[in-house]
């Protein structure tokens, strides 16, 4: 018992030391962004704030914003990482948005993060902050009428600062480049289909979160090595403090208790869906690309024949995918929750 003490204290002091160089990495690469926008000094108290990193996404970017300024999002801080398809130019425009612009290696920023955090330090303390990449759509229950104002608000009277999400792959059926989406479109209109039931889910003794993997990417891609898999469980929203810093992605932060989006005694907690548009017909051009700038994975060699098979056009549809029907159905199955707001 002494042992397993003296254990938890270690990780314990370990974990704080490792937030302490994240927080000192990010005021170090606050060098590398420029700001094209700025216009934080509209942001008011209690305004809810969206961070992203965004190359290359004219053709989600619209959809984007319209879809997160539904729920609630007041502003929007971004950093554009070297686009040459408009997405600068789209995000500048935007009275909503401030947008930072840097060419430096996203994956040498820890795949954006650093960027993020320091914003986050700057802007972020004290505001409800919603963390997500160009190709995520948070959705929740009641999200058509309550808007993220109102999700904030019940949390806080829970005692809780953040909230967790699946992020949920959805695609086309059929071939993928054959499912084409107008610029600014909706997304989900082509990619109306996903998994439904082939997850599994594991908790990490150190960060405490859930480790969820599964879908059409485990299925078809990763089906001989399963944990190789991308891992699905993110924490998006967080009632942010400048000493928080997220480790990897959005998917766990520190101090680690903010992963504890989950019920470790049984039960349910309020949680939500990211909807995951990777699979556009973009994506098909594109796997080439990133294949070749290695910049989105820690070990990319190691993903090179997931790249090949993107490039190879698949249909990820299967008789056992699953039409998106809305929140009450994604419920249903068990990828997200009411808890006890109802």
């Amino acid at each position: 018992m002494a042992r397993a003490k003296i254990g938890d204290l270690a990780l314990a002091y370990k974990l704080r030391w490792r937030r302490r160089r994240l927080l000192v990495r990010a005021v170090a690469k606050r060098r590398q962004l420029h700001a094209v926008a700025d216009r934080t000094g509209t942001i008011a108290p209690g305004a809810i704030l969206c961070f992203a990193t965004m190359r290359n996404e004219a053709q989600r970017v619209g959809h984007f914003l319209d879809h997160h300024r539904r729920l609630g999002v007041d502003h929007f801080l971004i950093v554009e990482n070297d686009s040459t398809d408009g997405t600068r130019a789209h995000l500048a425009a935007q009275p909503d948005v401030s947008l930072w612009t840097t060419a430096q290696s996203y994956k040498r920023a820890r795949f954006g993060m650093d960027w993020l955090t320091w914003l986050m330090i700057r802007h972020g303390h004290g505001h409800w902050c919603l963390t997500l990449d160009a190709d995520e759509c948070l959705v929740y229950p009641y999200h058509e009428t309550r808007p993220l104002p109102a999700l904030c608000d019940w949390l806080e009277q829970q005692g809780r600062a953040s909230f967790g999400a699946l992020m949920l792959d959805m695609y086309p059926k059929g071939r993928l480049s054959a499912q084409p989406v107008p610029q600014g479109g909706d997304p989900f209109e082509a990619l109306c289909w996903f998994d439904a039931g082939n997850y599994s889910m594991r908790r990490k003794h150190d960060l405490q979160n859930l480790w969820i993997q599964g879908g059409p990417r485990a299925r078809m891609f990763f089906a001989a090595d399963p944990r190789r898999a991308p891992t699905m469980g993110k924490v998006p929203l967080v009632k942010w403090h400048w000493r928080y810093a997220y480790t990897s992605s959005t998917h766990n932060l520190l101090p680690r208790h903010l992963n504890h989006v989950y019920d470790s005694a049984g039960g349910e907690l309020t949680s939500g869906v990211l909807l995951h548009s990777k699979f556009l017909a973009t994506v098909v051009d594109r796997a080439g690309e990133e294949k070749h700038r290695q910049e989105h994975f820690a070990n990319s060699t190691l993903y090179d024949a997931y790249y090949d098979a993107l490039t190879a056009d698949p249909d990820l549809w299967c008789a056992r995918s699953t039409r998106l029907s809305g929140w009450r159905q994604l419920e249903a199955l068990g990828l997200m929750s009411r808890g006890g707001w109802v």
